[in-house]
Formats: structure tokens, sequence, C-alpha cells
């Protein structure tokens, strides 16, 4: 399991749900299934703000690592 995580960067694997999202909503809008992309969109909304919800802002500490800033 370690080394395919090591294969692909985090930002490769965004991208890649970036690209099947786009397509599932671009195969939706071509079949006219508006109320499933409803659905789908409500769905994804009620995750969202559960996870920011759930989320322990207190104990986010400013490490230096993890980001896509340069280091200065």
């Amino acid at each position: 399991m370690a080394e395919i995580q090591n294969k692909y960067s985090r930002r490769t694997i965004a991208l890649f749900w970036l690209v099947l999202v786009g397509i599932v909503i671009g195969v939706l809008l071509y079949l006219q299934q508006i109320a499933v992309l409803y659905v789908l969109a409500t769905l994804s909304l009620v995750i969202l703000l559960t996870v920011v919800g759930m989320a322990d802002l207190e104990k986010v500490g400013r490490d230096d690592g993890g980001g896509f800033a340069p280091k200065a």
C-alpha cells in the first residue's frame, strides 16, 4: 500500500479526482439528469459541512511541512 502512495503525489491524485468528477458531471448534463445532479450536489455539501464541522481547528499547528508554498 505504501508503494502505491509513493508512486503518485497528492496533487496528481487530486487532479485525477477533479477530472473524474468533471466527466461525471458532463455526462449527467449531456443525458439531462439534472435531478441526479441536485442530489449529488446536496450530498456533497452535507459531507463537506460535516467534515468542516467535525474538524478540530484549535489543535492545528503551524508547521513548515506539507504546504505548496515555497520555503524562503
